[in-house]
């Protein structure tokens, strides 16, 4: 990629970087997310119409027409701008939710805040706005909410991202407080607070502590998909310390589908991203407990290849594959899916035994 023009940002070199390296492919976990290990069971006689099976659901008090979220990825640079206003008219002309990258770059440069705005063209979109945990904690909670007002949020998006900022240059290395502070942040604000993970999942102790802190939404963002901490080894000077602690930690975190059971047993409303890359992953995801899917990577691909008519067009097919499976499993709305029978695969189910065992029934 061409150098920073003169004046330009650091931060919107790097905006640039992210979307490039994502969208090549070249940042992917070797493993997998573990939903392939998800085996929903066939019936065969389902007594159910296709046009009827009902998608809709609610994302952070707001109505959606199917359970689908297109998750942060960017802003900051004119081709953020681009992608974002086409994939936010795309969610809008499907009943999906939306969500802008990290606000960190308008909130540093107020000039950029146009990459982020997508309301005129998208009126009634669900929207997301996004801020990471320690710039969050550092603003505090009355400038982060202003962020998300600004762009005409519905809720803000915290952002968790230890894994990438250690092999990210000049990246965050001190992540005390953030649990307070994102505790300090829900009481205050007058919107939705998501948490969401940036590629290394969300445990179970994650979990439990977000819950404490009076969250009610995450998004686990797992491994399986594109890595984070894989980007910034991609973008850091080959031969250096953060390219080789980059690739040694290449595929570290949780798989999406084991943080989305850790999650969802928490009592936590769960968005199942990392890794999702089709409608069935999401009807998957949504059998393990999640409420929607969230997707990064293939909309941003859909947006490079043909602009917002592709976006609209994936969403089409991903909607499509999720009735498909409801029709399929005998389910007549996409939230019965959690009570489908299923098999869960040996290397799944081992893991979920290893971390989230199942406590001892109590004594007669």
């Amino acid at each position: 990629m061409n150098g920073p023009v003169p004046d330009e940002p650091a931060i919107t070199k790097r905006k640039a970087d992210h979307l490039e390296v994502a969208a090549s492919g070249r940042a992917e976990f070797a493993k997998s997310t573990l939903l392939e290990h998800v085996h929903l069971v066939h019936q065969a006689l389902p007594e159910l119409s296709l046009d009827e099976i009902d998608l809709d659901t609610e994302l952070v008090g707001k109505p959606l027409k199917a359970p689908i979220l297109i998750t942060g990825m960017t802003g900051g640079t004119p081709e953020a701008a681009a992608v974002n206003r086409d994939l936010a008219r795309a969610a809008q002309a499907a009943g999906v939710a939306f969500g802008v990258g990290s606000q960190r770059a308008m909130d540093e440069h107020p000039d950029l805040a146009s990459t982020y705005e997508v309301r005129d063209v998208a009126p009634n979109v669900v929207l997301l706005g996004n801020v990471g945990a320690v710039q969050a904690l550092a603003m505090g909670p009355a400038r982060v909410i202003e962020l998300a007002k600004r762009i005409g949020a519905d809720a803000l998006a915290i952002h968790l991202n230890a894994g990438q900022e250690l092999i990210q240059n000049h990246g965050d290395r001190d992540f005390r407080g953030v649990r307070d502070g994102i505790a300090r942040i829900v009481e205050a604000s007058p919107m939705p607070i998501v948490v969401k993970e940036t590629g290394c999942g969300l445990s179970a102790e994650a979990a439990r502590s977000l819950f404490a802190a009076g969250v009610h939404t995450v998004d686990v963002a797992g491994a399986g998909g594109t890595s984070w901490v894989a980007v910034e080894a991609v973008r850091a000077a080959e031969g250096s310390a953060a390219s080789a602690l980059g690739t040694e930690l290449w595929d570290w975190g949780i798989p999406t589908a084991v943080s989305v059971v850790a999650c969802a047993r928490a009592g936590l409303v769960t968005v199942a991203s990392g890794g999702m890359r089709s409608g069935y992953d999401i009807a998957r995801a949504l059998a393990l407990g999640a409420r929607a899917g969230g997707m990064a990577a293939p909309m941003l691909r859909a947006q490079r290849a043909g602009g917002e008519a592709a976006v609209r067009e994936l969403i089409a097919q991903i909607v499509s594959s999720i009735r498909s499976v409801c029709l399929l499993t005998g389910c007549a709305a996409a939230s019965d899916l959690k009570r489908a029978p299923r098999h869960l695969g040996a290397p799944l189910r081992a893991f979920l035994d290893d971390l989230l065992p199942i406590p001892p029934a109590a004594a007669p």
